[in-house]
């Protein structure tokens, strides 16, 4: 199973950092679920070995945020507790024996284990991801996966995904991230076979006395052996078992080593009864987790727990102005519509009855074998500057052919699959003023109070929508009739719900305000799905969209709410 898009269209944003000598490369996975940042050295020695580090994100951070930089004023404070890519720099400075690359994996949820839980063959897909990984890079790897927090749920997906590690893996680091450590699972047998495989293999764990941590005067775990302070405390007794431990003691710090040094547990005894969740990465975790077991143990200019020994190559925010192209990139398409396709109106009877989960998985199977009416192929052209312009369906995604469709409310989770197959996007509430601006047809919006959400009422609408239509060709841009499902920051305030926008009247002023009060799975006839293509053209050259939504100076073009993180949906 292919994870990764192509790589001559994936590599969205290659070019050199600002303050070193780097090239970082910014690319999603085919479904759109999973972003990637890699680092490496400008150039990779070939006489030497090369060493991917897999960096997991921890729960609620960007990858960029994970990656960390220099924190200004107004700056989102995430950026300043991990700085993975400053250690980074800081490992390359003093390990001249191998070529480091960084590529730290971040969820479209921003939480590891609610990716996983969406997705039966978790483990497989995260073995994939780390295989195409490596295959990215000139010559097999070695690999490093290495999390923080709810990261650490990817490299236990990771362990799940098959019945062995694989054997080109020979570091594995949770830093306050084992959670989800499960004998059950065969967790330990699966880490002690692979140590055993090959003396060149390294585990690191390092964790804090979490079982009495409190918040605001309430307690942070439900259980005190609910976090990583139990979690290591039962993989020690399970290795244990299998192979001797030496405990050791330097306040604040339990340590336990062994099988010649190439086992490490590290758990800081916190006496104060701190939360220290993000501080045993910052104080120098990444460093600790890559040099114990090498060469370079204790070496590298600083100790753990100790002064930033990296601060002086943490950089700013690099530019995330997207990297274009003066050829468009190939993108997916729409299917042709099948022969036997049912025409709108008996596909929509076809659902009335059916439970909500049933005909949205209906809807979506519809659409994506190409039942959709020919003139909604044709994407039209919204220009917003000189030289930068995106495409848009003329109207919004219906069911059916030509002379019988109907224009079919959804889900946002159904959406985000459909735009994501046919490499499309949703859009913003700019986007949506500007195409109610540039539409050639303007529609009066006619509400309706009664049966809002069932199929008969969305049928009802769509014959309203075409009375007022009557007279004017399909396949011009047309606004005014429907609310729009849009992408927005609001979603990071309003987890599991539908953002709405839009309707506007025919002063141009919308009768609906950007909306996050609706449950996601909250559907009525108002709702349309307007699909804009993915690439783009800024100075007349071809990018992606979700990059633009990023990019500190160009995403003004397409929002008014700043920087977008989401490019499909929550």
């Amino acid at each position: 199973m292919r994870v990764l898009i192509a790589i001559a269209v994936a590599l969205t944003s290659l070019g050199a950092t600002t303050a070193t000598k780097e090239q970082q490369r910014t690319w999603t996975t085919a479904d759109g679920s999973v972003r990637i940042i890699l680092n490496q050295p400008a150039e990779l020695d070939p006489q030497r070995p090369t060493e991917l580090i897999v960096f997991a994100t921890p729960n609620g951070n960007t990858a960029e945020q994970t990656l960390g930089a220099r924190l200004k004023p107004g700056m989102d404070w995430h950026y300043d507790i991990q700085h993975v890519a400053a250690q980074v720099r800081k490992l390359r400075a003093v390990d001249r024996s191998r070529n480091l690359v960084l590529a730290c994996v971040q969820p479209d949820t921003k939480s590891w284990p609610a990716w996983r839980k969406a997705r039966e063959d978790n483990g497989k897909q995260i073995r994939a991801i780390v295989d195409e990984l490596s295959q990215t890079l000139q010559g097999p790897p070695h690999i490093s996966l290495m999390a923080h927090s709810g990261g650490g749920s990817f490299l236990f997906g990771y362990l799940n995904g098959g019945d062995a590690i694989a054997d080109n893996v020979d570091r594995i680091a949770w830093l306050d991230a084992n959670y989800a450590y499960d004998e059950a699972e065969h967790h330990g047998e699966k880490l002690f076979g692979w140590l055993k495989a090959d003396p060149r293999r390294n585990l690191v764990v390092i964790a804090y006395d979490d079982s009495r941590i409190a918040l605001n005067g309430k307690p942070v775990l439900k259980s005190p052996l609910g976090g990583t302070f139990g979690s290591s405390k039962r993989m020690i007794e399970w290795l244990g078992k299998h192979t001797e431990l030496t405990k050791s003691q330097a306040t604040p710090f339990e340590s336990w080593s062994g099988m010649s040094g190439r086992v490490h547990f590290i758990i800081h005894t916190n006496p104060e009864n701190k939360i220290l969740h993000t501080v045993l990465v910052e104080r120098n975790g990444v460093l600790e987790a890559m040099t114990l077991g090498t060469p370079l143990e204790k070496k590298w200019g600083g100790e753990f727990w100790g002064a930033r020994a990296y601060a002086d190559l943490i950089e700013p925010l690099p530019s995330t102005r997207p990297a274009s192209t003066t050829t468009r990139p190939q993108a997916a398409g729409i299917p042709a519509r099948p022969a036997n396709a049912p025409g709108g109106k008996s596909f929509a009877e076809s659902i009335a009855d059916l439970p909500p989960k049933a005909r949205e998985a209906a809807i979506v199977q519809e659409i994506l074998r190409g039942n959709i009416p020919d003139f909604l192929r044709t994407f039209v052209t919204i220009k917003v500057g000189d030289g930068v312009a995106y495409e848009v369906m003329p109207d919004y995604l219906a069911i059916g052919s030509d002379a019988d469709f109907v224009r079919m409310p959804m889900m946002p989770q159904s959406a985000a699959i459909i735009a994501t197959a046919f490499g499309c996007t949703l859009p913003t509430r700019k986007m949506v003023n500007d195409i109610y601006a540039q539409a050639a047809i303007k529609l009066e919006p006619r509400p309706l109070t009664k049966d809002r959400e069932t199929v008969e009422t969305f049928v009802r609408y769509n014959d309203a929508i075409e009375q007022q239509r009557a007279g004017k060709p399909l396949g011009q841009l047309i606004a005014g009739h429907k609310k729009d499902v849009v992408i927005t920051n609001r979603l990071k305030e309003k987890p599991n719900k539908v953002a709405i926008y839009g309707w506007h009247k025919l002063d141009g002023q919308p009768i609906q305000p950007l909306y996050v009060g609706h449950a996601d799975y909250y559907v009525d006839y108002s709702h349309g799905i307007r699909l804009v293509k993915q690439t783009m053209t800024v100075d007349g050259k071809w990018c992606q969209v979700d990059e633009v939504l990023r990019d500190r100076d160009l995403l003004k073009l397409l929002s008014d709410e700043g920087p977008v993180d989401a490019a499909y949906l929550p």
